[in-house]
C-alpha cells in the first residue's frame, strides 16, 4: 500500500522523484540571468518558499516583492513594474493565479503586452490538498487568453530554458512551474528550446503519444515499453501549448494509425483538445485517446495514490499506448 500511495511531497514538490534531479531550477536560473540582466525583478505572494524563487530573494533582496497572500496583488505589482522597464517574474501556486488573479492576467498583463513571466507552481494533480490546491483547468483557462504564451516544461532543464526564453521574449507568459527536487530528463548538452515548438523525442509508426509537462517522461517510458511488446510508439512532446505547433502535431497524427494525448490536467479543453481540433481540422481520420482528468473536484491525497485512481500513474498510460484503451471515472 505505501508503494501505492507514495509521498505527499513538500507543498507542491513533485513526489517520489527517481533517477537524476534538480534543486529549485527556476530559482537558480533567474538569479544567473538577473547577473546580466538588470531589468529582472520577482515578486510572489507569500510563496516564496514554496515557489522555489528564494534564491533570487536572497541574491536580490532590493529586486523582491511579497505582496502578501494576495495574488491579485501580486500580478498587478507586476504588470505595474513592467510598465516602467522590468521583467517582471511573479511565483505562486497555479490553483490560486487561474482563479483568484485570472482578470489580472488576462487584462493588467496580456492585454497590455506587458512584460511579466508568470511561474504557475503545483500544477495538476502534484499538490496532496485536494481541489483548494490542485489546479487541473489551468491550462485550459490560460489557452483561452489571447497574446498569453502557455508552457509545460518536462523537467528542470526544458523548465531553465524557458524561463531564459520567457525572460527574452516580450510579452506575457505562463510557465507551470516544477519546484523542489525536479527531475533531468533531457541532457543539457545539445538542448534546444523554441517558443511554440514541439519536440519528438522517440520515433515510431503504430501510435503517436502527444505530451506535455513531466507527463513526457511517462509517454517515453511507455513508448520503451511498448517497443519491446513489438508496438512502435512515436513521443512528440508538446511544451508549448500556446502558441501550438500545429504542423509538427498532423504531421505525426498523418504517420500512424492512432493518437494518445497525456497531459497532467483536464482531459478536455487542454492539450487534449487541442490536438483533437488539429487532427479535425487537417482532415486527418485517426482516432484519438486523450489521457487526464476528468470533470470534477478531485480529493486530498498523495500525488501516487490520485494518479493511480485517475489513470495518470505509469501503469494507466503504458496499458493505453499498448491496448489503445484508457477507461477512468
Amino acid at each position: 500500500m505505501a508503494d501505492l500511495l507514495g509521498r505527499a511531497g513538500g507543498m507542491g514538490e513533485i513526489a517520489d522523484v527517481q533517477g537524476p534531479y534538480e534543486s529549485a531550477p527556476f530559482g537558480n536560473e533567474l538569479v544567473e540571468l538577473a547577473k546580466t540582466d538588470d531589468s529582472i525583478v520577482g515578486l510572489s505572494a507569500d510563496m516564496s518558499k514554496y515557489s522555489d524563487i528564494v534564491p533570487f530573494m536572497k541574491a536580490y533582496p532590493e529586486r523582491y516583492f511579497n505582496a502578501g497572500v494576495a495574488e491579485q496583488s501580486a500580478v498587478m505589482m507586476a504588470a505595474g513594474l513592467a510598465k516602467v522597464g522590468k521583467t517582471a517574474f511573479c511565483a505562486t501556486y497555479a490553483a490560486f493565479l487561474s482563479r483568484r488573479a485570472l482578470d489580472f492576467i488576462a487584462i493588467a498583463c496580456a492585454h497590455s503586452k506587458a512584460n511579466v513571466k508568470i511561474m504557475a507552481g503545483s500544477p495538476g494533480l502534484v499538490n496532496p490538498y485536494g481541489a483548494t490546491h490542485q489546479s487541473l483547468e489551468d491550462l485550459v483557462v490560460m489557452r483561452s487568453v489571447p497574446d498569453l504564451t502557455v508552457i509545460d516544461p518536462c523537467d528542470a532543464v526544458e523548465l531553465r530554458h524557458a524561463v531564459r526564453a520567457a525572460a527574452a521574449t516580450p510579452g506575457t507568459f505562463y510557465i507551470r512551474n516544477l519546484r523542489g527536487k525536479v527531475p533531468v530528463v533531457f541532457e543539457e548538452d545539445g538542448f534546444e528550446f523554441a517558443v511554440g515548438k514541439a519536440r519528438l523525442v522517440r520515433e515510431g509508426t503504430d501510435v503517436a503519444v502527444i505530451s506535455t509537462g513531466f507527463m513526457t517522461e511517462r509517454a517515453m517510458k511507455a513508448a520503451d515499453a511498448a517497443r519491446a511488446q513489438g508496438v512502435s510508439a512515436a513521443v512528440l512532446h508538446v511544451p508549448t501549448i500556446k502558441p501550438l505547433d500545429v504542423e509538427a502535431i498532423a504531421g505525426i497524427a498523418a504517420s500512424v494509425e492512432r493518437v494518445i494525448v497525456v497531459e497532467n490536467g483536464l482531459r478536455s479543453g487542454g492539450l487534449g483538445t487541442a490536438v483533437t481540433e488539429t487532427v479535425h481540422d487537417s482532415g486527418i481520420a485517426v482516432p484519438v485517446t486523450r489521457i487526464g482528468l476528468h470533470d470534477r473536484f478531485h480529493p486530498c491525497g498523495s500525488q501516487g495514490y490520485n494518479e493511480h485512481r485517475f489513470g495518470l500513474d505509469q501503469e494507466a498510460v503504458t496499458n493505453a499506448v499498448l491496448t489503445g484503451v484508457w477507461n477512468y471515472a
